[in-house]
């Protein structure tokens, strides 16, 4: 079973505030955001002015897009934080730092186990590297438990990728002018020289049948 993709905070501000939510539905379609996360989107918005559209989007935005997962404490999530951050979870929702991450992390862990696949959207570098050693557990889990589900990770590089095979950006001038939009709100993106957005694979059309 495949639930609706989790995301976390800097990816969905990006592109919300850089005006580019259609694009970003299209290609991920409903959504789920623990709890911390869209506090973290919210007063993110409100903060910094760049950012306001961000509130606007989530504002209008209906359930089967944008779900909110509780943050209540549950034995599966305490499990999962306690091993990831070696404290418990009441502990660790009193530390702000990472938080977002963190939590959408254990919330995909959670539902893996339970038998369901689930992707994470998320940009961050210690954050991947988390969800990646995650990942790899999971799929150990496996071999001996058929009933794990899995673990898949994407990034914002990812989702313009699925952009442009859904032909929602036409050519590299719009690529370029999108990810600048995005980077100029994320330093932690990548140069777009550095991704494989540019790259002739994946602007090859491909010939009609």
């Amino acid at each position: 079973m495949t639930t609706r993709p989790i995301v976390d905070a800097g990816p969905a501000l990006n592109f919300f505030a850089a005006g580019h939510e259609r694009l970003f539905f299209t290609c991920m379609g409903g959504v789920s955001v623990p709890e911390t996360v869209r506090d973290e989107v919210l007063n993110k918005a409100a903060r910094d002015r760049r950012f306001q559209h961000a509130q606007r989007v989530v504002s209008k935005l209906p359930e089967q897009l944008w779900h909110v997962l509780p943050d209540t404490m549950t034995s599966d999530l305490d499990q999962v934080i306690v091993r990831l951050e070696r404290m418990p979870m009441t502990q660790r929702l009193r530390t702000r730092r990472d938080l977002g991450e963190t939590m959408v992390i254990a919330h995909a862990v959670v539902a893996a186990e339970k038998g369901q696949e689930v992707w994470i959207l998320i940009d961050e570098i210690r954050g991947t590297q988390v969800a990646f050693a995650e990942k790899r557990r999971l799929e150990r889990l496996r071999h001996s438990e058929s009933s794990v589900g899995a673990l898949k990770i994407m990034s914002t590089e990812q989702v313009l990728e699925a952009a442009v095979s859904r032909g929602l950006i036409e050519n590299r001038g719009s690529m370029r002018k999108i990810y600048g939009q995005l980077r100029s709100l994320d330093d932690g993106l990548a140069p777009i020289e550095s991704t494989g957005l540019l790259k002739k694979e994946l602007w090859r059309v491909t010939p009609p049948a």
